[in-house]
């Protein structure tokens, strides 16, 4: 089983569950509809890794706002990259057919550690650079629904184990990358720095 890490300890995620189109401008960027209620998948956790690969020519980055859960809760918080095979995606939902073979490959669930929340989760901010030029920005106000609205909604159909990761939906900005590109995340809550990250593609 794939690990993450929080606060020196590993967490084995059963599963990655990714809010999709959560964030309008994002939404509008690739062409599509506004939802009329919550968009989820999952990836497994054969997907989960903390280094970023590169996959191929049309693979998109998607950098989000992570959340790990424990008892149904928030337990921390982090960055992640939903990794998007953008050709393939496409193909597949102009046949009304299921995302997995685009968006659940193996090493497509890209991770930074995790660590406490601190401070208040509607002050939370995202930034993710390439290369030193920021590409994604996301707040809590951003998103179509929050953190506990998807975890409310998450729990009416399915299990949220401990360990699980919710990929809280990805802002405007995504594209493709190449062979040693170097990102750079980080998380502010209250307007501190809570977390960095910084991922080279191999």
């Amino acid at each position: 089983m794939n690990s993450i890490n929080f606060m020196h300890k590993k967490y084995y995620p059963s599963k990655v569950i990714c809010v999709g189109r959560n964030y309008v401008e994002h939404i509008h960027e690739l062409g599509n509809e506004v939802p009329s209620q919550m968009v989820l998948f999952n990836k497994p956790n054969s997907a989960i890794t903390d280094t970023l690969f590169f996959i191929r020519e049309d693979c998109r980055f998607e950098g989000e706002i992570c959340f790990l859960i424990e008892k149904e809760e928030i337990l921390g918080i982090g960055f992640g990259l939903d990794l998007t095979k953008a050709q393939l995606q496409n193909h597949l939902k102009s046949k009304g057919l299921p995302w997995e073979r685009a968006k659940a490959f193996d090493k497509s669930a890209v991770f930074s550690k995790f660590v406490p929340l601190k401070g208040d989760i509607k002050t939370v901010e995202m930034k993710l650079y390439i290369n030193d030029k920021l590409v994604q920005y996301a707040t809590y106000d951003l998103m179509m629904y929050k953190p506990h609205e998807v975890i409310s909604e998450v729990k009416s159909f399915m299990s949220l184990e401990d360990g699980d990761i919710i990929m809280s939906g990805t802002p405007k900005g995504v594209g493709t990358y190449q062979l040693h590109d170097v990102f750079k995340a980080e998380l502010f809550m209250d307007g501190e720095l809570l977390l960095q990250e910084r991922f080279e593609v191999v």
